[in-house]
Formats: structure tokens, sequence, C-alpha cells
């Protein structure tokens, strides 16, 4: 009789491409019992045989099945060496920024998301690491924000919301010269259509709250190492003190995401190339900042280094009345934070996703009153433009 597959294996299926990676995971079924769905193990701890003899689980905290298998997965995904599934999107940062020590510095998007921008200001700036904020779209820009002790690179791309494209390859290969360490936060594109390790970047994270997850139900977040162990040890200290692991049921709940993610992301990016050219067409629409638009300053960088545009539209509208009849009007489309979900969401990033961004950087960077963010979800295409058209109205 066939003995189980161990939970020790850890095939990369490099012989599939993504679209089936995706749906098979890291090992797919459950080796115990062949279970096709991985089971939620909903267990704080694991039975020994003997004193020195393990399952390879100890204790939830530090390591779980279902948690291992959506860990496994994102680090095949990814391309990385090791993955870990934490509590958000938040914490998965908290992580990564812990790498740091007093002393160092850390240049980011200037556009960032604003809990990024809380992080790295108001916890990690009382322990004395500094931080300058760059349009990393620039690459003379980012060259000149570097200090002699600038130890890591965070870079968002697409930008949140501003839509700003930085090229992976290029800043990675800066920061090595460095001496820094190039972190990619991959939300927008995930690694269906952006594989940023293989750019050349140390580190990916995620909020999987968003299209790793895909359906506006769980609190996640993920951080992959491409190849360095001793920083993946370091993660691996750090969630294992503080905490901030995801639970089963949730880890459950992306891994049943993630097996559609192909297929989302492909509607995804074909509904909102509909929508911004309906935008961009609009009189009350000043400003469309939409990646696949040929006109757009990172386009030909975007074709470079993904296989897909997302499903992220940012516009500006001619009037504060305007986005208050958009807001209170939209039916289908659903006033909301966060993106990334299966359902359309429209967002006011100045007191919502950016709330905590000083006011000033706000304005220079163009996310003032009358701007707009839009996930675009996977509705029919013209439904979605009907609803944004009689909202406007």
């Amino acid at each position: 009789m066939k003995q189980p597959i161990s939970y020790d294996v850890f095939d990369k299926k490099e012989h599939l491409h993504d679209d089936s990676k995706v749906v098979h995971g890291a090992l797919g079924t459950e080796p115990l019992t062949g279970a096709v769905s991985m089971p939620i193990f909903q267990s704080a701890t694991f039975r020994h045989a003997e004193l020195g003899v393990t399952t390879g689980f100890l204790y939830s905290r530090l390591d779980n099945p279902t948690r291992q298998e959506l860990e496994r997965t994102m680090a095949i995904l990814e391309g990385g060496i090791k993955g870990f599934a934490f509590s958000s999107g938040q914490a998965a940062n908290m992580a990564v920024f812990s790498l740091l020590d007093p002393g160092d510095h850390v240049l980011l998007s200037n556009d960032i998301y604003g809990g990024t921008f809380r992080i790295i200001g108001d916890v990690f700036g009382k322990y004395g690491i500094t931080h300058t904020y760059v349009d990393m779209s620039d690459l003379d820009a980012v060259r000149k924000a570097a200090q002699p002790n600038t130890k890591m690179i965070f870079v968002e791309t697409p930008t949140n919301p501003m839509m700003k494209v930085a090229d992976i390859q290029a800043v990675s290969a800066l920061a090595k010269e460095i001496g820094a360490l190039t972190v990619v936060d991959n939300t927008f594109l995930t690694p269906y259509f952006q594989k940023p390790l293989t750019l050349g970047a140390d580190i990916v994270t995620h909020s999987s709250t968003k299209y790793l997850c895909g359906h506006n139900d769980v609190i996640s977040g993920i951080v992959v190492v491409k190849d360095n162990e001793e920083i993946a040890k370091k993660i691996q200290i750090h969630i294992k003190s503080h905490g901030s692991q995801l639970a089963p049921f949730d880890s459950w709940l992306v891994i049943r995401g993630i097996k559609t993610l192909a297929v989302r992301m492909n509607r995804h990016n074909e509904n909102a190339q509909k929508v911004a050219a309906w935008l961009a067409a609009q009189p009350k629409v000043k400003e469309v900042f939409y990646v696949g638009f040929p006109d757009h300053k990172g386009y030909e960088i975007t074709k470079r280094q993904t296989s897909g545009f997302g499903g992220m539209i940012s516009f500006t509208v001619d009037s504060l009345d305007t986005v208050k009849s958009i807001l209170k009007n939209v039916s289908m489309v659903m006033f909301a934070e966060s993106l990334g979900g299966t359902e359309t969401l429209i967002t006011y990033p100045t007191t919502q996703t950016h709330e905590d961004t000083p006011k000033a950087l706000k304005e220079d960077l163009g996310i003032t009153d009358c701007f707009l963010r839009l996930s675009v979800g996977l509705e029919n295409a013209q439904d979605i433009i009907d609803d944004l058209e009689q909202a406007m109205r």
C-alpha cells in the first residue's frame, strides 16, 4: 500500500503555467486523506508520537497545515523560497520594516498607501528609522534621494492611488549598488500579472485582502522572500514573536480565492480597459489615471514588466458636487474602501485610504477633493458604465 505524501514535499510545479499553478497550489490536495480541498486545520496544537518525534507541526502560531499551503502556494507563484501569511497587509508590512535597524533610512513611493505612510512615520520613526518619499517613476530622483544609510527601497507599482509605474528592474539594480533591499508591494497586479522577484526585487508584499482573496471577505497579508535565507529567518522570528500569523479559516479562504485568480484578473483587466476608455470621454471627468493608456508615462515599462494592466483606475472630476453626486447615487457600484473584489468599489482617497497623509502632500500629488479611485469588478462592463453614467447625472 502506498504511503501518503509528506507535508514536507515542496514541489514548485515549474512545468505548469500560472493559470494551472493557482488552481493546484503547493500540495494541492491534503496528503493523508486525499481531500481535493485543503482542509481547515482548526487546531491550536498538535500531538506528538513520542519525545523527539513530531508530524512537523507543533503549535498553530508557529505553523499550521492550512496556512502552510497558502504560504507555499504564494512562494511558488512569486518565485521565492519562503512565503508568510499575516493577519493583514499592515501586519505584513510591519514585519518587513522590522528588518530595519535604528539609524537606517528607507525610501518609499511618495503617493504610497496611507496605512504604510502611518507605519513608517508614526510607528518606526520613534525607533530612529528615517524615511524619504520619492517619485519612484523618476529613477534620477530615486538616486538623488538615496543616502549612505539607505537600507531599503519600498516600492508600490502601480502606486495607490496615482497609478505611477516604477521600473522594478532599474530600481532593484540601484538598490543593489547602494546595499539596500528592494521591497515591492504587488497588491494591484498580483503574481499573475507581475513578478517583482524575477525582476530583481528581494521581497514582495501583498494585502491579500484584495485580489488574491478576491471576494471582500478576508483581511490578510502576504510576504514572499526571494532567495535570502537570513531574511526569511528574521521574518519567521517576527511572526512567531508578534503572533501576527493568519488564522486557518482565513488561510483557507485565501487559498480558495487564489484558485480563480487567473480568470478573475483577466476579467478585471478586460473590464477596466472598457471603463477607463468610457471615463476618458466624459465631459465631467478631467483626467483618468490608468496604466493601460498608451499615453500613460509608465505604459512602456508596464508592457515590459507585466502581462496585464489590472483593474484599478483613478480619476478627477470637475467639482466636489460631481463627487458627491457619484458617491450618493451609485447603485450597483458600491461606495466603500478596499479593492480587488468581485464587486466594483468606488473610494474617496482624501478621507479614506489617504486620510493620514498630510493635506499639503495630498494636494501636491493630486489627491484632491475631486479625486476618486475605482476598483473595477467582475460585473458586466456595460452595467458598470451605465451605473456611473446615471450617478454623474
